[in-house]
């Protein structure tokens, strides 16, 4: 591949987190360009598979968050239209982005993740809200986080410390999913770890503690100042250690390419409790994953020229 490589960056959508997705296509884009790559970013509307069929790129980089950017959506597209892509395939981006599925998979390899219970609004409807709402607490204790089924950015995440809390919170999840996960609140320092696929394979980068005032929703996340980073994580060595071996396992248990972010707990006694892991990390200022990159001495734009190489030479076999 010697010609300059041409990448298409994918960012916006219409989904709730559509703005985030924007602010991860132009920090990307601006750092491959940088780095010297031609790289031009455009939405996701009715003209892309047109437009993939006139002007194809070398390769795309999908940077869309949420329903349809991690749900495996957007990569069965591309699947369609032929053209080589940067990240894991449809299959398992649908894993990943079903909480339940994906706690299923973690725990069939190995990793432990919190109890939870997951169950469809209907069942609040036809079972009595109140009786059903008592059995979960009966069951996993409080306090809990009550999340939409699938989604990212935190977006209907709620803390749930006494049962009176648990009604509206179970409603703010729902307005983002008919399903809802209720999940065990495990106590520890919270991390996200970068993953990144090498030629020995997917290797784990510095984990980044997260430090939050309150609860890490959608405002803290995208806030600059909101949230102090400590990359790495302020842990004991071994602890660190145990951290980015579960993300390297999530990675591939699920099944993904090229790069995935693991959102753990780790506890005082060193234990690491898988929360979930995003095949479509955040790439904005506020983002972990970028923060892991520079920790590691990575550069972004030549981090993400690197992908695409990988990428268009994968497809191109």
């Amino acid at each position: 591949m010697s010609d300059p490589l041409s990448v298409l960056v994918l960012a916006g959508g219409l989904s709730a987190e559509r703005e985030v997705s924007l602010r991860s296509g132009s920090h990307v884009t601006h750092a491959l360009r940088a780095a010297g790559v031609e790289a031009r970013q455009r939405d996701v509307d009715g003209t892309l598979l047109r437009d993939l069929a006139e002007d194809p790129p070398d390769v795309v980089l999908p940077l869309l968050h949420g329903v349809a950017g991690e749900d495996g959506t957007i990569r069965e597209v591309l699947e369609l239209a032929g053209v080589p892509y940067v990240g894991a395939g449809p299959a398992a981006c649908r894993a990943a982005f079903d909480k339940p599925t994906a706690k299923a998979v973690f725990a069939g390899a190995g990793l432990r993740t919190p109890d939870s219970v997951t169950l469809p609004q209907h069942a609040f409807h036809d079972l009595g809200a109140a009786d059903l709402a008592g059995r979960v607490v009966a069951r996993l204790g409080l306090p809990v986080f009550v999340k939409p089924r699938a989604g990212g950015s935190a977006l209907g995440v709620g803390l749930v410390e006494t049962a009176e809390q648990l009604p509206p919170a179970l409603v703010a999840a729902l307005g983002h999913h008919p399903d809802v996960l209720i999940e065990r609140c495990v106590e520890g320092v919270e991390v996200a770890v970068a993953v990144a696929d090498s030629d020995g394979g997917p290797v784990a980068l510095p984990p980044v503690e997260i430090e939050a005032q309150g609860l890490y929703d959608y405002t803290a996340r995208y806030t600059a100042g909101a949230v102090a980073f400590h990359t790495p994580a302020r842990l004991p060595e071994a602890h660190a250690d145990g951290a980015r071996r579960a993300a390297v396992r999530a990675h591939r248990a699920l099944g993904l390419r090229h790069l995935s972010r693991t959102d753990a707990v780790v506890t005082a006694g060193g234990e690491v409790f898988v929360l979930e892991t995003n095949p479509a990390p955040g790439m904005t200022a506020t983002s972990s994953y970028p923060a892991a990159l520079e920790a590691a001495g990575h550069d972004v734009g030549r981090f993400f020229a690197a992908l695409a190489v990988d990428a268009a030479r994968t497809r191109r076999r």
